[in-house]
């Protein structure tokens, strides 16, 4: 049986060209290295080394197996790789999500039911978080709608509705709910990474222009000092964080800004609760 190390030692003396080198670049005695190529020779059965009295060197067999030596070597890296990464894909979770609430409740959840896994995650349109789950390119696909999850498994996930939270000063602040006819036109704080309320808002309200913002901090800061209306949903508790910022919670009543999520997920990827 072919012993990777020595194979290695084969290599190394290839282009070193002396034992005493490949001894000194694996940190290991000139005999051992001697042992390793006669080991060698034995696994193939024929000779692999023209021998005088102060030099050794390669004959053809010798630099044959040189040759697929390197190729072997090649072969068993590429297979610990696979295996690791194998293992580590085990361990890991790849999920797209069309929107944030979902994937913070998704979040929670994995927290307490796996502690130890790694979960990569990414809030997009629909259409990405789609393509992402035809493809396997994802375990775990969240989306506004049901899917086909082939052998996987697909279930409804959360419900989540729209409002939008106002200034008490604000012309909006009087009513009791809107629809979207009602506020495009209207200008709106928003936050980045809405995955498909970002683009459901801008379709509906064609009129409006939206101030993005990117960073939390800022964002919260705008939300206290600026008169532009911004969103909320209940699952943020759209009440008790309009009240945060001293401001009033109105629910959007059009069918779109109610929205059922949908979960799907691999087989072999178990999410409890």
């Amino acid at each position: 049986m072919l012993d990777l190390y020595e194979l290695e030692q084969l290599t190394a003396f290839a282009e070193l060209g002396t034992l005493s080198r490949v001894a000194e670049a694996f940190h290991i005695s000139t005999p051992s290295v001697t042992r390793a190529m006669q080991n060698l020779e034995d696994s193939f059965g024929v000779p692999l080394f023209t021998r005088s009295k102060n030099k050794i060197e390669l004959n053809e067999n010798g630099q044959a197996a040189v040759e697929l030596a390197g190729k072997l070597l090649q072969e068993a890296e590429e297979a610990v790789r696979r295996i690791r990464a194998l293992d580590a894909r085990r361990k890991s979770l790849v999920v797209k999500s069309c929107a944030p609430a979902p994937l913070w409740k998704l979040m929670k959840r994995l927290s307490e039911s796996h502690p130890g896994l790694t979960v990569s995650s990414s809030i997009c349109q629909n259409e990405e978080a789609l393509s992402a789950w035809e493809n396997g390119d994802c375990d775990v696909v969240i989306l506004p709608f049901p899917i086909s999850a082939g052998k996987g498994k697909t279930e409804k996930w959360m419900e989540e509705h729209l409002y939008i939270c106002v200034p008490p000063e604000h012309a909006l602040s009087g009513c009791r709910e809107v629809t979207f006819a009602e506020i495009n036109g209207f200008n709106f704080l928003l936050r980045t990474e809405l995955g498909f309320w970002d683009m459901l808002c801008r379709q509906k309200m064609p009129a409006s222009k939206f101030l993005v913002q990117a960073d939390d901090f800022t964002f919260q800061e705008l939300v206290r000092s600026s008169s532009l209306p911004c969103f909320t949903t209940d699952y943020d508790n759209a009440n008790r964080r309009a009240a945060e910022y001293g401001r009033v919670s109105i629910p959007i009543t059009d069918s779109e800004a109610n929205v059922t999520f949908y979960i799907a997920r691999k087989p072999c990827r178990q999410i409890h609760g």
